[in-house]
Parts: structure tokens; sequence; C-alpha cells
């Protein structure tokens, strides 16, 4: 199962619908927050595609929520945007609350600095921003084999 991951596009749907279309075989997309239209766009342009997003620092009046928690091919997902874990001073926060949900992963965005790690059985994932030149995703394989991770640069 392949999971496309992005966060922080800000309105920029064509670098959103490049990362969708770089990502064919992904089944599901998921969103860390501040997007505008362009998550609508991309559910009705992608139909076949299931969307989970949590609601990010910029999206006023959104009524999406602030943390998702997801179980896919048997691995616990933890989701949110990261303005309320304070992420841009550190990530203890948001593991020890990703940790409290007893998540094997973790996914996040807010800081636009893409991030790829492995900490103590906790898959750590910030896609960084979507949004502009330097724009980068990431995907998520879940396979019997385990989970890996990886952070795209568009190109």
């Amino acid at each position: 199962m392949r999971i496309l991951v992005v966060s922080d596009t800000h309105g920029d749907f064509y670098n959103f619908k490049k990362a969708v279309e770089a990502q064919k075989n992904a089944d599901i997309i998921i969103h860390c927050g501040d997007s505008r239209d362009e998550l609508d766009a991309i559910k009705m342009h992608y139909q076949d595609k299931a969307v989970i997003s949590v609601k990010g620092n910029c999206d006023l009046g959104s009524t999406l929520p602030l943390v998702e928690e997801r179980v896919i091919e048997g691995k616990k997902l933890f989701i949110t945007h990261g303005h309320m874990y304070n992420v841009k001073s550190g990530l203890y926060t948001l593991c020890c609350a990703a940790r409290e949900a007893k998540a094997d992963i973790v996914i996040y965005g807010h800081t636009h600095n893409a991030l790829c790690e492995y900490d103590d059985g906790l898959y750590i994932l910030n896609p960084g921003s979507l949004s502009g030149y330097y724009g980068s995703y990431a995907y998520i394989d879940i396979t019997e084999q385990g989970i890996v991770t990886n952070i795209v640069k568009l190109k």
C-alpha cells in the first residue's frame, strides 16, 4: 500500500497535482494542513483516491479535525499539522502524543522542512511544503516486510 503525504500547499494546485500524478499508484493521499481550494479540487479530480486531511493553522474556518488517527494495513498513523504541538520548537511533545496513541508513524507539517526519521519504534515524517519552486512531498509504503518512508523533491 502506497500513501502520498503532502502538507502546506497554500493554494498551489499545480504542485499538488504534479505530486499526485508522480505517485499514481498511491491509494491514499494524506494532507497535513494549510490547504485552500486545492484540496477540494484534488478530491474532485482523483475520486479513486481516499483523502485524509487535517486542519492547519492557516485553514481558518475549516471544520477539519486537528488530529486524525488511522489504522492502515495494520499500522497506526497519527496525523496532525503540528502547530498545536509546537513542532517549530522541537518534536518532543508531538512524539509523546504519538507514542501515547500507540502510533507506528507520526505525520505532520507546519515547519515547511522535510524530515524522515525513525526513533525507537516510531517513524517520524514531515513531507515539507508542496508550495513553490522548492516543493517536496513524501510517500509511505506499508508492506508485509515493513514500513518505508521517503521524501521527494519536486523537479
